[in-house]
């Protein structure tokens, strides 16, 4: 049986950008981690997944949770500098 750990290991995003697919998408960190290696595997994915992290800072920011949005904007800077948006 694979822990989650695992999961994580195997994917090219770590565990607070794929923790953050899960919360913007309301599935499981384990659905999350299948998730983002698709969304990798095209420019539009990737445009995506920039985008659910922004949503999210955005509704934690609304919600005046101001410590989430600090953690989600060093996932984010993390995913900036690993996969940038794709030029256009």
């Amino acid at each position: 049986m694979l822990s989650i750990q695992d999961v994580l290991d195997y994917c090219d995003l770590d565990r607070g950008e794929i923790e953050a697919i899960a919360e913007h998408e309301h599935i499981p960190v384990t659905i999350a981690a299948e998730l983002s290696e698709n969304l990798l595997c095209t420019p539009e994915g990737v445009c995506r997944l920039h985008a659910m992290i922004i949503e999210n800072m955005q509704e934690a920011l609304a919600a005046g949770q101001y410590e989430r949005v600090c953690e989600l904007a060093k996932t984010y800077e993390h995913l900036k500098r690993t996969h940038p948006l794709p030029m256009q």
